[in-house]
């Protein structure tokens, strides 16, 4: 029986791969988060879902373990938009993002014994023209503070969204068809 391993400490992401009806343990890795220096954002995405799975994978060492490890940002005009720092930062975000198309990608990894699997999902997300009262209320009710681009889809601020384009469940936090299909390729292996 092959063991699955989380790398993310992310409540969305055990939701999501619960809810594709997989069993596994979560293991969240530590790994050191700043962007290199003319990294684009796709590269920077995977290298930390790589690193967060060969971590953890590190720590269990076992033949059998097969671990996911994940990670999202939102990019816009270029820039990376991580994890708001506190409210002014979110507030900064929001109103970049107001009446705009941003793209969110998410970077996969999924490593065994015989190496590391990498894969990354775009989609695109339009916002509405927000009210500067409404991102003030937004951020004061917290929810935007351990997002990528200070928002959740999943979460109020999905009325500010009236069209996607790619997969849902990449801006959540997992694109969950894209690590079903790596994970099968895996859990089937002897």
């Amino acid at each position: 029986m092959r063991r699955l391993i989380l790398a993310s400490a992310s409540p969305r992401r055990r939701e999501l791969l619960t809810q594709a009806g997989f069993t596994f343990e979560v293991r969240p890795a530590d790994v050191n988060e700043d962007i290199h220096r003319e990294e684009d954002p796709t590269s920077y995405v995977v290298r930390l879902a790589k690193n967060k799975a060969r971590e953890a994978y590190e720590q269990v060492r076992e033949p059998s373990a097969i671990v996911l490890g994940a990670d999202t940002t939102v990019t816009l005009d270029g820039h990376v938009l991580l994890k708001p720092e506190d409210g002014s930062d979110a507030i900064r975000m929001l109103r970049m993002l107001s009446g705009r198309t941003h793209r969110v990608i998410t970077g996969v990894a999924i490593t065994t014994a015989s190496g590391t699997d990498v894969a990354a999902e775009v989609t695109g997300v339009q916002f509405r023209r927000l009210l500067e009262k409404e991102i003030v209320d937004y951020v004061a009710s917290g929810e935007p503070m351990d997002k990528a681009g200070a928002y959740g889809i999943q979460g109020y601020a999905a009325r500010w969204i009236p069209r996607i384009e790619g997969c849902y469940f990449n801006v959540v936090g997992l694109p969950i068809a894209l690590a079903c299909s790596m994970l099968e390729r895996h859990l089937h292996e002897s």
